[in-house]
């Protein structure tokens, strides 16, 4: 997409019903794939409101439409659990701000689609574990989203984009994309390539159990990364779950996994120096027990089995999807620097491999956690 204009950022502000006089709407966050503005208001002596405006990004999410109805359904539906459990539904999941025609979102002149959202006070999100409480509480967020959405209707939700984690779907693509090699770059990165060939069975494996029925289909977040969660600065608690755009039927271990694969990693995700890069076991273990809790016996015994497996297919299918973007020509995710695209895909791949190195260890892991989960369950 092109770059928003400050006239196109203008018109779409002109389309919502904000209050006061608008005093700074500047770029915000680190996403790879909305335009987020950080919009602030003064309001007379009552001092100053927030509020977050995004440009959606429609070369990504083809039907903005369809994927707010998937977003105005979820959040009013948490706002009622959450008002049943005594919370704070105003902090506790994103609210929606209708345009000025009552739709939850606004299409401008250049026909790009428009969205607003209150801004949660006194909370912030973090792109890397800067402490593992936090990471924790995030566990503990993101599994309780699984539980306060265990009996929303499934059904219902449009898959904003197909395939999304379809792993086995995916590996496909990435052959096709060496096949055609647009932007000549294949006879350079052939160990990668290679890499994710000898890998075709993660691609396969949850695929496979999800069809014989073994594992549930779910609503799912589909991008579980920390900085997704938001950490009250006064509790220190994950109060609420962001960027709701992927919600869509899914596996709860693909879920799980994500958030392993960004958050348990010893290194930012562009890391450049590989050696920097490992899977830290003490904070899988402490992000299993926060999610394990998180979602309160919803978990089948199959799926908390196969939380490792969530962990290095979600991993793997990243660094494949890192991969084919440098082969397509970067098309899909940001970039800030040469190569960008291809650093990210080897930090991946070498967090699978550390993961291999690792899995008798995951998986001891998970099944204290799960007979540890059993015990509080009989007491």
């Amino acid at each position: 997409m092109e770059p928003v204009t400050n006239e196109q950022k203008l018109e779409a502000i002109g389309h919502f019903p904000f209050e006061g006089k608008l005093m700074s709407a500047e770029a915000y966050g680190s996403g790879h794939i909305n335009d987020t503005f950080l919009l602030v208001y003064q309001i007379g002596v009552m001092g100053q409101i927030r509020v977050i405006l995004q440009r959606m990004n429609k070369d990504v999410f083809t039907d903005p439409v369809s994927l707010m109805e998937n977003i105005t359904g979820v959040t009013s539906y948490l706002r009622e659990r959450i008002e049943e459990n005594g919370g704070d539904p105003d902090r506790e999941t994103l609210n929606v701000i209708p345009a000025a025609d009552g739709k939850p979102y606004y299409k401008d002149s250049k026909g790009d689609y428009w969205r607003a959202y209150k801004f949660i006070t006194d909370a912030t999100s973090y792109d890397q574990v800067e402490n593992p409480e936090d990471f924790y509480q995030s566990a503990v967020a993101f599994g309780n989203f699984q539980r306060l959405l265990a009996d929303y209707p499934a059904g219902t939700l449009h898959e904003t984009i197909k395939g999304f984690h379809d792993t086995r779907a995916r590996f496909e693509v990435f052959k096709k994309a060496v096949e055609e090699d647009v932007m000549g770059r294949a006879a350079s990165v052939q160990k990668e390539i290679q890499f994710v060939l000898d890998h075709k069975d993660v691609a396969d494996y949850l695929c496979e159990l999800l069809e014989k029925g073994e594992i549930p289909l779910r609503v799912t977040h589909n991008d579980t990364k920390l900085n997704n969660i938001m950490i009250d600065h006064k509790t220190g608690k994950g109060i609420c779950v962001i960027d709701l755009d992927t919600v869509m039927p899914g596996l709860a271990v693909h879920d799980f996994g994500d958030s392993i694969r960004f958050g348990a990693s010893t290194a930012a995700e562009d890391e450049k120096d590989l050696s920097k890069v490992s899977c830290s076991m003490e904070l899988f273990e402490l992000y299993a027990k926060g999610y394990i809790e998180g979602c309160g016996g919803k978990l089948t015994d199959k799926e908390i089995e196969l939380l490792p497996m969530g962990a290095k297919t979600m991993t793997f299918e990243c660094g494949m999807r890192f991969l084919t973007d440098y082969l397509q020509g970067d098309t899909y995710f940001k970039v800030h620097r040469e190569g960008h695209n291809l650093d990210r895909c080897r930090t991946q791949f070498k967090l699978v491999e550390d993961m291999e190195q690792k899995w008798y260890t995951m998986n001891e892991i998970v099944k204290k956690l799960s007979t540890q989960a059993q015990r509080k369950v009989i007491n």
